[in-house]
């Protein structure tokens, strides 16, 4: 076989590491019989998606995967971003984000690139990358800005709140017009990652009910109260239901103190891909606007959202829950802390209205 017969355009060409179908096969690019390896797929063009981050925003942007691989069916798909683990098995080369895999992406010419972050070095690269079409972000006197008409609606609900509160539109039709799409319905793009799995020590009889208490150490503005989350966990307990208290290191003092008070089930904080695996084990998962959140609707788990800051429109539950918001008007749009001290507005979402959605949504 010659350096010549190599199939570079193939789908699973490395060249770097031996592919993956010679690996478990041990065919080549050629056989021996002069035939073309029975794995192989020619690819023409790349295709990259610029998303880096945090892991809850990669998920909710898998849905574009859909649009991108019908206009662009034979290209290969390349997705930068800060969280690998997340992005779906159907791209063909995760680029984590640094400077050697900057330095590898400016090195290729794309047939198509999409940048959903408005961060400025995502922005400032995609200024260098080549690229025939250039959607979403890029960089104009050093901030970010629409690369085209199609990203000013979803710019402009950044920059100004009365904007922002006036969008009647969710988050994944926005990003599909920024791209040139219509949204259709696509769904999350999400593994289960069961082989991370753990000793749940589940009772298979009971449903399981996931109460994710955190929203991280900076929206403060988020929480419901300690008390609330007791008086939901006892009443679900006295109905039949399992209560799995779920967080990150953040929560984990908190989480340990509502198990022992309620009976409810605290199994600890875990790496990202086992505490997929953990939601996974839930029927339903009340959480605020969080990581947890996108992983509870990409694994197509049902949902009791607490929305207090955002425009609820933003949010697509796919038919899987509810919105539940404060009877009082928040006071602190898009603030990670309220600005009034004495006006919490997450006070005013009471637990009656939270274990009346559960048992609604999942009937024990």
């Amino acid at each position: 076989m010659k350096i010549s017969d190599l199939k570079i355009n193939c789908r699973f060409f490395r060249g770097d590491i031996p592919c993956k179908p010679h690996k478990l096969h041990g065919v080549h690019c050629v056989e021996a019989d002069g035939s073309d390896c029975p794995y192989y797929e020619a690819t023409k063009g790349k295709v990259l998606i610029i998303k880096l981050g945090a892991v809850g925003d990669v998920i909710r942007t898998t849905p574009i995967l859909s649009p991108l691989k019908e206009k662009y069916p034979e290209a290969k798909v390349y997705w930068l971003t800060y969280t690998p683990s997340v992005v779906p098995k159907e791209v063909d080369t995760i680029v984590k984000f640094n400077a050697e895999g900057a330095t590898f992406l400016r090195a290729l010419e794309f047939d198509y690139i999409v940048n959903l972050d408005k961060d400025k070095e995502a922005c400032a690269l995609m200024e260098i990358l080549n690229g025939q079409v250039k959607k979403g972000y890029v960089l104009k006197d050093g901030v970010p800005y629409p690369a085209d008409k199609d990203a000013e609606a979803k710019y402009m609900t950044g920059v100004f709140d009365d904007i922002n509160k006036a969008n009647t539109r969710n988050y994944l039709e926005e990003i599909f017009e920024i791209c040139g799409f219509s949204y259709k319905g696509e769904k999350y793009v999400l593994s289960n990652f069961s082989q991370y799995a753990g000793d749940w020590d589940l009772e298979k009889a009971k449903p399981v009910i996931g109460l994710n208490t955190g929203c991280g150490g900076r929206w403060t503005s988020r929480l419901w109260p300690d008390e609330n989350w007791i008086e939901l966990s006892k009443r679900l307990i006295k109905e039949g239901y399992q209560v799995v208290f779920l967080g990150g290191e953040q929560e984990d003092a908190k989480n340990r103190m509502f198990a022992e008070a309620t009976g409810g089930r605290y199994f600890g904080h875990f790496q990202l891909e086992k505490f997929i695996n953990l939601v996974d084990q839930c029927q339903l998962v009340v959480t605020g606007v969080t990581m947890a959140m996108h992983i509870t609707l990409g694994l197509r788990k049902k949902i009791v959202l607490f929305n207090n800051i955002f425009n609820r429109h933003e949010f697509e539950l796919f038919g899987l829950g509810e919105i539940i918001e404060p009877e009082k008007e928040c006071q602190c749009f898009y603030s990670a802390v309220c600005t009034n001290p004495e006006y919490q507005c997450m006070n005013y979402i009471t637990v009656d209205r939270v274990f009346n959605s559960v048992t609604k949504l999942l009937p024990r």
